[in-house]
């Protein structure tokens, strides 16, 4: 089994720093990747400083994962060596239940998905599954996606996580032509909800606290920019949204949007915050049969059509590339919204870190 060099969280508080980590060798359905680029979520804050409980110590982050293939097994039938391939997420599930026969592997229902890292690593008893702040990966190929050599790749990496889970939630919701749609904060996941929104045809309205990002905003494709610290902007838009995709991951008042959406309109939540948000009015909701609802990225067949469209409409994510050895101040940036919209590791500088 091949040594393959990694950066890891060895504890909540120290820095992340290097360590050598065991990867598979490829089974009879698995592919190997040479991972060119991963990006950086905020999830990877959150296990790695063990805000979210459960995580287990050394963790290697990293769920935005794209790279080269440079071995596949025999049964292998998708992919073949040299081709540019992704990982996201996820990297198993019992593939049995009706969750997982519907292609939304995301909701499994028996063990649920086992998480890019992590999770127990049925193929290593008695090691977590590692992610993509590393050199290589071995996955099974029913969890890899293909990316078309058009897309840039740093580009492209952080579509794994930010990318599906605004896309998934628009395309099921029915974003288009005719609908007006908002989305909620101008993050790594909210730069994302207004492109595909834009691309899908709806007219796209943009919520920020920041009057600093209305040029951002209408440069990415939003028709309007909204600067939800104002109540009269705000009220200029009542009654009148078919969907809000909140992607704020901080806790707060849900009751600034819901008046805002038409009868029958859904707000959808993606951003899992800290602490739980207020609880929100219920009057709201069930005089104009309002709901809130939430979104958990996209199975595979999801996540393949995504990067498909993606291909066709030249859509990548904005990224600033940094060297592995940039990560704990990436971080410290990350809990000061100081990035546009997304950090991405090269992991060609791995060799030097």
């Amino acid at each position: 089994m091949p040594s393959v060099a990694a950066y890891a969280a060895h504890d909540k508080t120290s820095p992340l720093g290097p360590l050598t980590i065991t990867r598979r060798d490829p089974g009879p359905t698995d592919v190997q990747i040479e991972i060119l680029y991963c990006g950086v979520c905020h999830s990877d804050l959150h296990t790695a400083r063990s805000e979210w409980p459960g995580t287990v110590y050394p963790c290697v982050p990293g769920h935005e994962i794209l790279g080269r293939v440079t071995a596949v097994g025999d049964r292998v039938t998708k992919f073949q060596v040299g081709q540019t391939a992704a990982v996201g997420c996820l990297v198993d599930s019992c593939r049995e239940c009706a969750s997982c026969r519907a292609g939304e592997e995301q909701y499994c229902d028996v063990f649920g998905m086992v998480f890019s890292y992590n999770s127990p690593d049925a193929h290593l008893p008695g090691q977590m599954t590692y992610g993509g702040y590393s050199t290589q990966v071995t996955v099974t190929e029913d969890f890899v996606v293909s990316v078309a050599d058009s897309l840039d790749p740093a580009g492209a990496a952080p579509l794994l996580c930010a990318g599906i889970t605004t896309y998934s939630p628009l395309r099921h919701w029915g974003a288009g032509p005719g609908k007006k749609v908002g989305i909620v904060g101008l993050g790594g996941l909210g730069h994302m909800g207004v492109k595909f929104s834009h691309a899908f045809g709806a007219h796209t309205v943009l919520f920020t606290t920041s009057a600093g990002k209305v040029a951002d905003g209408l440069r990415l494709g939003a028709d309007e920019v909204v600067i939800s610290k104002d109540p009269t902007a705000m009220q200029a838009h009542a009654l009148s949204f078919d969907l809000i995709l909140n992607t704020v991951a901080a806790s707060h008042d849900l009751d600034q949007f819901t008046p805002l959406l038409k009868r029958d309109g859904t707000m959808v939540l993606v951003g899992v915050p800290e602490q739980a948000h207020p609880s929100p009015s219920v009057m709201n909701l069930v005089f104009r049969r309002r709901s809130i609802a939430g979104s958990l990225i996209g199975g595979l067949r999801e996540t393949q059509e995504m990067l498909d469209f993606c291909a066709e409409h030249n859509i990548t994510s904005d990224v600033e590339v940094i060297r592995m050895d940039q990560i704990n101040e990436a971080y410290g940036r990350m809990l000061e919204s100081d990035v546009k919209y997304r950090f991405v590791i090269d992991m060609a500088t791995m060799k030097n870190s």
